[in-house]
């Protein structure tokens, strides 16, 4: 090992961890960016989008479950789409302490719009399959540039 960390690669460019974390932070400044004109986070996108596509009432917990996302955060999201009138929250007929969620209209017009900038921000980012055979790594360092 020649460097000072103690590495066991050659250069930052090996390492596919970090190139993911750089790709990871730029994709999400990209995403970040095709939503402002929409006044929405990405994780507020990400929610009302898999609440849309879900197209039935859910839980909080069945979004948050779907979505990989943590609960309470989900909990707060929700609170923020519910005051700008995308969702609605309504009590659960069996469980007293579950909420059913509900897209509005506006929501999912919403919802709708967004998906469509955020699936032609990852087109535009991604870019299409070269057709060459590459290691993660080589991929990732492409995206990094």
């Amino acid at each position: 090992m020649t460097n000072q960390l103690g590495s066991r690669f050659d250069s930052d460019r090996d390492s596919p961890g970090f190139l993911l974390w750089q790709v990871t932070n730029r994709w999400q400044a990209a995403i970040r960016a095709c939503l402002r004109p929409f006044d929405l986070t990405h994780v507020q996108c990400v929610l009302l989008a898999a609440l849309t596509w879900a197209d039935a009432e859910l839980t909080q917990v069945e979004l948050a479950n779907r979505t990989h996302a943590d609960p309470m955060m989900t909990s707060q999201v929700l609170r923020a789409l519910e005051a700008k009138g995308f969702v609605v929250r309504k009590p659960h007929p069996d469980d007293r302490r579950a909420r059913l969620l509900e897209v509005t209209p506006q929501g999912a017009e919403l919802a709708r719009r967004a998906n469509a900038a955020v699936e032609a921000a990852d087109a535009e980012f991604f870019g299409p399959e070269s057709g060459r055979a590459r290691t993660l790594a080589e991929h990732l360092a492409g995206l990094v540039e």
